[in-house]
C-alpha cells in the first residue's frame, strides 16, 4: 500500500533533521539513553545463544520463519489484522498533525469582499453630516481585501510545537511497528499450538488403539478366566481416559484455528496446515546481537524514546507561552461608498501594515501550570522509556533462560519416551504371554500417554521461545 511505503521512507528523512535539538531550543536537551546496558546479554554461552553485532533480529520474518503455511499465514495477519490496520490509521493522522504544525510557520491569509448599506438617524451627528457632504440619508459602503497575518516565532513556540508533533508521530510510526511484531510473534505462537494439538491428536488416537487392544485382550482372558470383571473395568477406564482427550484437543484445535483466523481478519473455519512439530527445525545457537543496537532497533523502545522527545518539545512551547507574542498584520484592497467606482484603480486602494506585541498578564498561573505539568508529563515519559529499556532487556533474558532449559527438558523427555516405549512393547509381549497383569500394561500405556503429549508440548514451548526472542530483539519489523 502507499502509506506503508510512505512510513518506511518518512522516518528516514525526518529523524535527521526534525530531532535535531539545538542549544538554543526551549526544552532541555533530554537523556535518551538513561539506562546503563550491559555490553552482553547475561548467561549468552551458557544459554547455548551467541551474540555478534548484528543478531537475529536482523533477518526478515520471511526467512525467519522457515514453515511455509507459518509465512502465509502471517502475510495474511499483515494485510488484514484489523489491530494493525488501527495502528496504521493513527499513524496517518498524526502525520497530518506534523504538516498543520509545519504550516502554522507561514503567514495566514483570508480573502474578503462585502457590501453594506447604512442609515444613521436624521437627528445623529452622522446623520446630519450625511445630508450636508452627501445630500443623501444613507451611505454604501463596498470592499474588497486580502487580510495577512503573520507570529513570528522568536521564543521557538511554534518550533516547539513542530517538533513534538513530528516525535508523536514517528512515536506511532514506531508504535505501528510494535504492533507488527508482536502480530508476526502472536501467529507464530497460535501456529506452533495448532501443530501441538495436531501431533497431541494423533497421540491420543494411536493411544486409544492400543487401549482398545488391551480391552480386547482382558475380555478374552476374563472368557478364559485368566482375568476378572476388575481387570475388565481398569482396562475400560484407561480406555475412556484416552477417549476423552480426542474430543477435548479438537475442542481445543478448533479454537485455535478460531483465534488465528481472526488474526488474520477473517471469519471462524479451519485453517489449511500440513506438517508437524517435529518437522520445524531449531538451530542449536542464536545469535543474539548487542543490547545496544536492541535498543536502537526495537519498536517499542523507539516509540517510548519519541514519546520522550515528544514531551521535552513540549516543556519548551509551555515555557515559550510565558513571553510575549509579535504578530505581524497587513491588510490592503479596494473600497468604495459608490458601486460604481468601486474598481476604480488606484483611487479606490486602501493598505495597512501593522504589528503588535502581547505579553500575557493574568494568566500567570494558568501558564505556570500548564508548564509544571508539561515537565511533570517530562519526567514521566523518562521513567517510561527506562522501563522501556529494563522491560525489553528482561524479555531477552526470560526467552534465553526458557530456550535454554526447554533444551534440556525435551532431551530428558525423549529419553523418558524411548524408555517408556522398551517398556510398553516389554509388558505387551508378557501381557500376551500372561506373564504380567493388566495393572503393568495400563500403567506403562498411561505413562507413556502423558510422556507423549508432554513432549508435544516442551516441543511447542520452545518454539515460541526462539520466536519471542526473536521479537524481543527486535525482529519482525
Amino acid at each position: 500500500m502507499q502509506h506503508r511505503r510512505f512510513f518506511k521512507i518518512l522516518p528516514l528523512l525526518t529523524m535527521a533533521g526534525g530531532l535535531y535539538w539545538t542549544a538554543c531550543s526551549s526544552g532541555k536537551a533530554t537523556q535518551t539513553n538513561p539506562v546503563a546496558l550491559p555490553a552482553v546479554f547475561d548467561s549468552s554461552a551458557a544459554a547455548g545463544v551467541q551474540y555478534d553485532t548484528a543478531g537475529i533480529a536482523a533477518i526478515p520474518w520471511q526467512s525467519f520463519f522457515a514453515d511455509a503455511t507459518l509465512r502465509e499465514l502471517i502475510s495474511k495477519a499483515i494485510a488484514g489484522n484489523f489491530d494493525l490496520q488501527t495502528a496504521y490509521k493513527r499513524t496517518e493522522a498524526a502525520q497530518q498533525q506534523v504538516l498543520l504544525a509545519r504550516a502554522a510557520f507561514g503567514p495566514s491569509a483570508t480573502v474578503q469582499a462585502g457590501a453594506q448599506i447604512s442609515r444613521p438617524s436624521d437627528n445623529s451627528l452622522n446623520g446630519l453630516s450625511l445630508s450636508n457632504f452627501l445630500g443623501k440619508s444613507y451611505i454604501e459602503d463596498y470592499t474588497l481585501g486580502l487580510n495577512l497575518g503573520w507570529e513570528a516565532d522568536i521564543w521557538g513556540k511554534l518550533k516547539g510545537q513542530k517538533e513534538a508533533a513530528l516525535a508523536s508521530y514517528l512515536q506511532t510510526y514506531e508504535g505501528s511497528r510494535a504492533v507488527q511484531t508482536r502480530l508476526i510473534v502472536t501467529v507464530a505462537e497460535g501456529y506452533y499450538n495448532l501443530l501441538m494439538l495436531e501431533d497431541q491428536l494423533n497421540i491420543a488416537r494411536k493411544n486409544l488403539e492400543l487401549a482398545n487392544q488391551v480391552l480386547k485382550i482382558t475380555r478374552l482372558q476374563r472368557d478364559a478366566g485368566e482375568a476378572t470383571t476388575l481387570a475388565i473395568e481398569q482396562a475400560e477406564v484407561q480406555q475412556q481416559t484416552t477417549a476423552l482427550l480426542i474430543p477435548q484437543l479438537e475442542q481445543a484445535k478448533g479454537l485455535q484455528e478460531n483465534a488465528l483466523r481472526l488474526l488474520t481478519g477473517e471469519l471462524p473455519g479451519s485453517v489449511a496446515h500440513a506438517g508437524s512439530l517435529n518437522t520445524i527445525a531449531v538451530s542449536d545457537t542464536l545469535s543474539t546481537g548487542l543490547p545496544a543496537r536492541m535498543v536502537k532497533v526495537r519498536p517499542d523502545v523507539r516509540a517510548a524514546e519519541m514519546a520522550l522527545q515528544a514531551a521535552n518539545a513540549r516543556v519548551g512551547v509551555a515555557k515559550a507561552s510565558m513571553y510575549p507574542a509579535l504578530n505581524i498584520t497587513a491588510s490592503g484592497g479596494l473600497n468604495s461608498f459608490k458601486a460604481s467606482n468601486w474598481f476604480s484603480i488606484p483611487s479606490s486602494l486602501f493598505g495597512l501594515v501593522g504589528g503588535s506585541l502581547a505579553q500575557p498578564l493574568l494568566q500567570k498561573r494558568q501558564l505556570k501550570t500548564q508548564l509544571a505539568t508539561a515537565k511533570i508529563n517530562r519526567e514521566t515519559a523518562v521513567i517510561e522509556f527506562r522501563q522501556a529499556v529494563v522491560t525489553a532487556v528482561s524479555e531477552v533474558s526470560d526467552a534465553m533462560i526458557k530456550i535454554k532449559q526447554l533444551k534440556q527438558q525435551q532431551v530428558i523427555a525423549q529419553a523418558k519416551i524411548d524408555t517408556l516405549q522398551k517398556a510398553m512393547t516389554n509388558a505387551d509381549m508378557l501381557f500376551k504371554a500372561g506373564m504380567a497383569n493388566y495393572l503393568e500394561v495400563i500403567n506403562v500405556q498411561s505413562n507413556k500417554l502423558q510422556a507423549e503429549l508432554a513432549m508435544a508440548d516442551i516441543t511447542r514451548q520452545r518454539l515460541t521461545a526462539v520466536a519471542a526472542l526473536y521479537r524481543a530483539l527486535g525482529g519482525g519489523n
